[in-house]
């Protein structure tokens, strides 16, 4: 049987295929190493491109409760989904450029579902130096891609002065994948090499959708 989660990916897959570019949610295999550092008591985590919710839940399987998750993701129908699967959680429906903009700091952790491979230098450049602002010191920005190569263009890595470490592939995944996580060196103050820019936060709302309370 084909499950509501599949469905409704398939249909925003054909409704809208610049803006979800993946064949399929990604595996049980790959949400779980995704979220393998995130740890309850070590603060809130921003998620970027949740989708179905597939990382999501094995975020909140981790132990973090979710209100401590702020989760950005630009589709409406994608919003309202993960409302209703997961009561209490931050959504904010706007671009992940805006990650700056977060009501949040210090956080443990970015875990990343975007598609960063197909977007322009400009915007990652945009959601990489946000995030790393928002991260605590020596924390991951976690990004899964199916490439060969590190997701995050070169110049940006460069700019920023990130480091890494890549998981093995997943193949089982559709298609196979890789987990990167990416940090900011740190100097001997404990505070990153690179200057990253503030940006004031400005207030985002969460979304108002009606939430069934009931966790499935």
């Amino acid at each position: 049987m084909i499950s509501s989660d599949f469905r409704l990916f398939m249909g925003q897959l054909l409704r809208y295929p610049r803006q979800v570019v993946a064949l399929a949610p990604s595996s049980d295999r790959l949400a779980h190493e995704m979220a393998a550092r995130v740890y309850p008591e070590d603060g809130p985590v921003i998620e970027l491109g949740a989708g179905t919710g597939k990382i999501t839940r094995a975020i909140l399987g981790r132990g973090l409760p979710a209100d401590q998750l702020h989760v950005i993701e630009v589709n409406p129908d994608f919003c309202a989904h993960l409302h209703m699967r997961f009561p209490n959680l931050n959504v904010y429906q706007i671009s992940a450029g805006n990650i700056s903009d977060l009501p949040v700091a210090q956080v443990q952790a970015v875990v990343s579902g975007l598609p960063l491979l197909s977007m322009p230098i400009a915007l990652q450049r945009a959601i990489l130096t946000g995030a790393m602002a928002k991260l605590g010191a020596g924390a991951d920005y976690v990004q899964f891609t199916y490439g060969p190569f590190p997701p995050v263009a070169k110049p940006v890595r460069d700019e920023l002065g990130l480091s890494w470490d890549v998981s093995g592939r997943f193949w089982w995944n559709m298609p196979p994948a890789r987990v990167y996580r990416f940090r900011q060196a740190l100097a001997t103050d404990g505070h990153p090499t690179r200057a990253v820019p503030f940006r004031p936060l400005r207030t985002l709302p969460r979304l108002d959708i009606p939430q069934d309370k009931t966790r499935p």
